[in-house]
């Protein structure tokens, strides 16, 4: 791609490596996990270092894991209270490698833009600030104050504050992402777009039209009690592999856990837990009791079955719904049940691709158990009918009385460790008069009272030119969002971009004319000034607020603080003129917390309750309170079924993470769980599909789809057979991420239809 006097590839290189295929796993964890994860450590660390970062992660007084955001026990946390994967994030953030000046003198962007996203990665720790000014392919060092100032001059261009767009990544700390939301409000604009938009947006809007928060409502001990726990589109033991000791909890209470997924993932079928003997010198722990093999997208289908079939049992004995619970605290039951009669069973399972009677065995068990728990992730999220499968789920819920009480309700596993967090504290593209007043009356500012850009929509307004800066606060862009090729070019039309990073990553390379990198502490590292520790405070997926203090020495003298750095823009751009004091703020973080518990009343108190396990915050769904819903009450949701009209040679595409990477970090070339090692451009596709359509194991293909009449291309990937529904492939992103297209995502939501993507295999 040439703009900018640029040539910059958006991909990487398309070669392959040497591929090597094994068995799938049929287990997570275990003693291989821990030596994995240790090699990990050593090799990005070294050992004295892994060691003494290892020890406090996820530790009370100690620093939140910068990977998932499953929530730690509230009881003293064992000795080790982190995951493979927990482990690799720490040593990709704590790595000893460099980016610095001598790096990109050596190494042009056109040049880094040619490597992989994983040998961008392994670069290493960004240690200055750095400017990539119009016409150049070499980042150069930059002061602070002046690439603040630089900043703060493209800012004052601009006719319309509107004109430049904000974006957050999960990684920031409540106290950042508060100024940061702060600033963009006094700027101008609701643009405000952050990773939530492309993953758990859905589930927030059916959360909120259903339930009335856009939160879970479980606890973590909640699994201890659950009598039943069903994990929908969800891969827990790659993607949040601390939860599987919360199903092991389950399991030896006499829970049961339902697996509903195309792939059959090795987290859900055992667990060894490294903790225990069992998990190490024995054969673990069974997890999954059921796995329906779903066909992608069919989710609807597999619950409107279920309902079905509960319905009917209901309608003979009287007693499968709680029906007390539905009169006192639901609304739609009715019209509920109307629109369920409407289905045929038997078309429901055919569209499912489940065989009938796994369906029945679960209709079995849910008719005796009101103690469910529903987690998913973006198995349900990233698909056109995302809420809607939401809602679907919330129903079942409904139907059983399975909310407000211990070992049930919704349990959204959400991935970057504060994402949650940031919306809860302002980052949000939404306008709020509430939270706009209670800003004025804290700050003495007025906040715009217009909605801003989500990611799709401030993707197309810098793809036609409506919006001409662009900052984020963490991430990399450019691989998280959709259609790849798209968004590199509304990127590279901006006049600046700037991005306030740990590491080296795409983004860099798919730069505006100016582009600014700002280099920022890890979660890990320690944090002080004028001699005194400061800490973070970040809220997990269940709703805890807590404490985060790095401990580690930083990669380089030079790096500051997120909020540091948005004072500093702050600062630089209001020179004086606004009634913030940005920089104090930015450098005194109880000051920020001071005007946050002022701000949102539910941190009331939050200097001392953030300690130790930390508290939670309010939740409308475990109280029962439904008041602010229409007629007061939980909503129930008539949905339709997903509608795709496939051609008879076109596949349904999941995009999906390896076993070896974070969303868009990629920590090595192996999926060791489903066999896989040394290669990423691969496909899962089944086995009678390649013979149906003439094709051969590990043949090097291209992926092709085609909306309104725009066709996109993933080029080289090799055929791989694997335990897939027929009609069905998996492919990793941010390598397929190219295919999905830009204007098609979730009602409601927005969130792009990156796990139900159209494509046709085509021969090389």
């Amino acid at each position: 791609m040439s703009l900018n006097n640029r040539n910059i590839s958006i991909t990487g290189t398309t070669e392959f490596s040497e591929l090597k295929v094994t068995e799938p796993s049929n287990y997570a964890a275990g003693i291989k996990a821990v030596k994995v994860a240790l090699d990990h450590a050593f090799k990005e660390m070294g050992v004295a270092k892994s060691f003494k970062g290892l020890a406090k992660m996820n530790q009370k007084e100690g620093f939140d894991c910068p990977g998932c955001a499953w929530p730690d026990p509230e009881k003293p946390s064992k000795v080790a209270e982190y995951c493979e994967n927990g482990a690799k994030a720490l040593a990709e953030e704590a790595t000893n490698e460099k980016v610095d000046r001598h790096f990109f003198a050596k190494y042009s962007i056109e040049e880094i833009s040619q490597w992989t996203d994983y040998k961008i990665g392994k670069s290493g720790r960004v240690t200055e600030p750095m400017i990539l000014r119009p016409g150049k392919i070499h980042y150069e060092p930059i002061e602070w104050n002046a690439a603040y100032l630089e900043i703060a001059k493209y800012l004052k261009n601009l006719d319309d504050p509107d004109q430049a767009i904000f974006y957050t990544s999960g990684r920031s700390s409540n106290e950042a992402a508060f100024l940061y939301g702060l600033f963009i409000r006094a700027f101008g604009t609701h643009n405000m777009p952050d990773c939530s938009n492309m993953c758990h947006e859905s589930s927030g809007v059916a959360l909120g039209e259903t339930l009335g928060i856009g939160k879970g409502s479980v606890k973590l001990e909640d699994f201890d009690k659950a009598e039943v726990v069903l994990v929908m589109g969800q891969n827990p033991g790659t993607n949040h592999p601390r939860m599987l000791s919360a199903l092991q909890k389950c399991k030896e209470n006499g829970g049961k856990v339902i697996s509903v997924n195309p792939l059959e993932e090795a987290g859900l079928i055992r667990f060894k837990n490294p903790q225990e003997v069992k998990g190490v010198l024995q054969g673990g722990e069974a997890i999954a009791d059921i796995h329906l093999q779903v066909k992608i997208n069919q989710d609807v289908a597999v619950i409107k079955y279920i309902l079905k079939r509960l319905a009917a049992l209901d309608k003979l004995t009287g007693d499968v719904f709680d029906h007390n619970f539905i009169e006192r605290y639901t609304d739609g039951y009715a019209s509920f049940l109307t629109q369920l009669e409407q289905f045929e069973e038997e078309a429901l399972v055919a569209q499912s691709g489940v065989e009938v009677s796994k369906l029945n065995q679960v209709v079995d068990l849910l008719a005796k158990k009101d103690k469910i728990i529903i987690c998913w992730a973006m198995g349900l999220t990233q698909h056109k009918n995302g809420v809607e499968n939401i809602k679907e789920c919330i129903n079942l819920l409904l139907l059983k009385g399975s909310l407000g009480k211990e070992g049930a309700g919704t349990c959204p596993v959400r991935g970057h460790s504060n994402v949650q967090g940031d919306r809860t504290v302002g980052i949000v593209h939404h306008a709020s008069p509430a939270f706009n007043e209670a800003l004025k009356q804290e700050f003495g500012f007025e906040a715009p009272i217009k909605n801003g850009y989500d990611v799709v929509d401030g993707i197309q307004a810098m793809h036609k030119g409506k919006a001409k800066v662009f900052m984020a606060l963490g991430g990399n862009f450019v691989s998280a969002a959709s259609d790849t090729a798209y968004t590199a070019e509304a990127l590279q039309k901006c006049d600046l971009t700037v991005s306030v990073s740990t590491k080296l990553n795409r983004n860099h390379t798919v730069a505006g004319k100016t582009s600014i990198i700002l280099p920022t502490l890890g979660r890990s590292e320690f944090d002080e000034k004028e001699g005194k520790q400061r800490f973070f405070t970040v809220e997990n997926s269940m709703g805890i607020v807590h404490r985060s203090k790095g401990l580690l020495k930083p990669a380089s003298e030079h790096l500051k603080s997120e909020p540091e750095i948005i004072g500093g823009i702050a600062d630089a751009y209001f020179e004086g003129n606004h009634p913030v004091d940005w920089k104090t703020y930015g450098e005194n973080y109880e000051m920020i917390r001071a005007s946050l518990e002022n701000v949102l009343t539910e941190f009331k108190g939050i200097e001392e309750k953030s300690k130790g396990s930390g508290f939670y915050l309010e939740n409308n769904v475990r109280n029962l309170d439904f008041s602010m819903l229409p007629n007061g009450k939980a909503q129930f949701s008539n949905n339709g079924l997903p509608e795709h009209d496939l051609a008879e040679d076109e596949f349904m595409l999941m995009t999906m993470r390896s076993h070896d990477q974070f969303n868009t970090t990629i920590y090595g070339m192996n999926d060791r769980y489903r066999g896989i090692y040394n290669e990423r451009r691969i496909i899962f596709i089944n086995q009678k599909d390649i013979e149906k359509f003439g094709f051969k194991s590990f043949e090097v293909v291209d992926l092709v789809s085609n909306y309104d009449g725009i066709e996109r291309k993933a080029e080289n990937f090799k055929l791989i057979p694997y335990n897939i529904p027929q009609g069905d492939l998996g492919a990793y992103f941010p390598e397929t991420n190219i295919l999905v297209p830009i204007n098609h995502f979730a009602d409601k939501s927005q969130t792009p239809i990156s796990k139900s993507v159209v494509v046709k295999i085509v021969k090389k």
